[in-house]
C-alpha cells in the first residue's frame, strides 16, 4: 500500500484513536477533525466516517497478513513449526498494535453492505491459514485432537483476545507471552512430536 500524505496520516490516526476510545457509532466527523487538528474541510479526501473505517480496516488487515506471510515464509514445512509461526505472528501483532487490532476485531459490524463482503473474505483468509496448518497436522498424525475445528477456534480466539488486556508495562514481556501462547496452542491441538522412523533391513 503506498504511503499516505502526512495530512491523511494524521486524520487516519485521529479516526483510529476515536473509534478505539468512543466506538464507531459514537464518533463524529467533527471529533476526528478536532483530534487531528484540522478543519472539517480538510477531510474532503474521505466521504465520511465509513471511508475512514474502511481505510483503517484495510491497513490493519494488510499489516496483519503481511506479518503472518513473513512468519510462514521463514517457518519450516512441519505443521508444528507453521502453527508456531502463525501464533507468534498473531501474538506479536496483537500486542504491538492493540488499537489497530481491536478496531479490526470489533468494528467490522459497522461496515455498510458494499464493504462487508471484502471484510468477510479477509476473515475467511485468517481462518483458513490456521485451518490449513491444523488439518495438515491432524492428517500427518502429529496433532492428535479429535476436534480440529474447535481447536482452531480456541487458538484464534485466545490470540485475538490479547489485544484487549495486554499492557506493555505488565509483568510479562512479549517474548515470554509468545512462548506461553505457542505452548498453549500446541497443547490445544494435542501436539505429539513425530518419532524417528526405524530403518528397515
Amino acid at each position: 500500500m503506498p504511503a499516505r500524505p502526512a495530512g491523511q496520516k494524521a486524520i487516519i490516526e485521529a479516526a483510529r484513536q476515536e473509534f478505539s476510545e468512543q466506538g464507531y457509532g459514537a464518533t463524529s466527523i467533527r471529533d476526528i477533525a478536532q483530534r487531528a487538528g484540522v478543519s472539517l474541510s480538510a477531510l474532503y479526501y474521505y466521504k465520511g466516517k465509513q471511508d475512514l473505517l474502511v481505510a483503517i480496516l484495510d491497513e490493519g488487515l494488510d499489516a496483519y497478513f503481511d506479518a503472518c506471510d513473513e512468519a510462514l515464509a521463514n517457518a519450516g514445512d512441519d505443521p508444528a513449526q507453521r502453527l508456531e509461526a502463525l501464533v507468534s505472528a498473531t501474538v506479536r501483532f496483537r500486542t504491538e498494535h492493540p488499537v489497530q487490532s481491536n478496531i479490526v476485531l470489533s468494528e467490522g459490524r459497522s461496515l455498510e453492505p458494499e464493504h462487508i463482503e471484502r471484510y468477510h473474505k479477509n476473515e475467511a483468509r485468517g481462518t483458513q491459514q490456521f485451518r490449513d496448518v491444523i488439518e495438515r497436522g491432524v492428517a500427518e498424525g502429529i496433532f492428535l485432537t479429535p476436534y480440529p475445528d474447535d481447536a482452531r477456534r480456541a487458538v484464534i480466539a485466545m490470540c485475538n483476545a490479547i489485544a484487549q488486556w495486554y499492557r506493555t508495562d505488565g509483568p510479562v514481556d512479549i517474548d515470554e507471552l509468545v512462548e506461553r501462547y505457542v505452548s498453549l496452542a500446541l497443547t490445544v491441538v494435542e501436539y505429539r512430536p513425530r518419532t524417528a522412523r526405524r530403518r528397515t533391513a
